[in-house]
């Protein structure tokens, strides 16, 4: 076991070695050769290449070394082509920030049988006169990025359970084309997670008719991740274990604080609804409240070959029909 394998139970290890191909005899090797491709993109900026960051990118694509550089070369293009997004890439923007304390996303204390973390989102939460569809994006794209930190998450991934009870169609008349394609290409495309399975519960019809409009942009393996279940819990309970889920998804826990993981990123800053003052942030163990934008992360890290952008080519069972996976 190297270093860089240092956060992992023995368990995990196994699981990487068996899952995702890892071997603590070639990692250095592995790493390098992906290192290595940047020269052949000097179109985009590598914002970041030391061994930690590049190793999250390999077990993101089973150290499939071209597959990993792909992703990560997707990674920073995506985050230069949408410049806007990641201005203000800290918890206490105050979009991020509102969306944060009304659980987008919400993270619950156990993980699955898998050892997965399980992400909440209750879509009927948003409050469309304080923040946007683009503010809750950026908001689970930085708790993602916080999360990515833990080795044991790198290997064992994410599941994602979105209720839409009480969702209005007044609501689901935001998630256009261009902002369902946005979300798409941040999350399946272009970060180095993996997704277990996308869990929707409480549905209404015209969610369903999302289907349709995403279905182009969904890759064949995370059509097959996505499950509708309706108001059918038994289907959830078959995949997520009810003595882990809170009552709101038929479980035996109390119902679910939608405060708890804002809470974590943002400490002594959750109350305070001022101006957000980022030298007086102070984020627990990770300096989370650091600006993840890209213009910060060349400040803070090695570049190789920064440049202009330019896009790399990319390349119902009955009840519980399947829609995202990450993996």
């Amino acid at each position: 076991m190297t270093h860089l394998q240092a956060g992992l139970s023995p368990e995990t290890l196994e699981k990487a070695r068996l899952e995702l191909n890892e071997n603590p005899d070639t990692l250095h090797q592995d790493i390098q050769e992906v290192r290595d491709m940047v020269i052949t993109r000097p179109d985009i900026g590598f914002l970041r290449t030391d061994d930690a960051f590049i190793l999250r990118f390999l077990r993101a694509r089973k150290f499939q070394h071209f597959e990993a550089f792909r992703l990560l070369a997707q990674y920073f293009e995506y985050r230069q082509q949408n410049l806007d997004m990641f201005k203000s890439f800290k918890a206490t923007d105050p979009g991020i920030k509102q969306a944060l304390k009304d659980g987008f996303p919400g993270g619950l204390a156990n993980l699955d049988h898998y050892g997965r973390k399980i992400l909440v989102l209750f879509a009927a939460n948003w409050d469309q006169s304080r923040y946007t569809l683009v503010d809750i994006l950026r908001a689970i794209l930085l708790s993602l990025e916080a999360m990515i930190e833990d080795p044991e998450l790198q290997v064992n991934g994410f599941v994602l359970i979105i209720d839409w009870s009480n969702f209005t169609f007044k609501q689901a008349s935001k998630l256009t084309p261009s902002m369902l394609r946005l979300a798409i290409e941040g999350l399946q495309d272009s970060f180095p997670a993996r997704f277990g399975g996308i869990h929707f519960v409480n549905q209404p019809w015209y969610i369903h008719a999302l289907y349709t409009v995403i279905r182009p942009f969904l890759k064949e393996k995370t059509r097959k991740r996505i499950f509708l279940h309706g108001n059918n819990l038994n289907s959830l309970h078959q995949l997520i274990h009810p003595e882990i889920l809170p009552s709101e998804f038929g479980g035996m826990l109390p119902p679910y604080d939608m405060g708890t993981w804002a809470r974590t990123l943002l400490d002594h800053e959750y109350d305070d609804d001022s101006e957000c003052n980022v030298d007086s942030y102070n984020a627990p163990a990770k300096d989370l409240d650091k600006d993840l934008s890209p213009k910060s992360m060349k400040r803070s890290q090695s570049v190789v070959d920064p440049g202009v952008l330019k896009r790399m080519d990319k390349n119902e069972e009955e009840n519980m029909q399947p829609l995202l996976s990450l993996d």
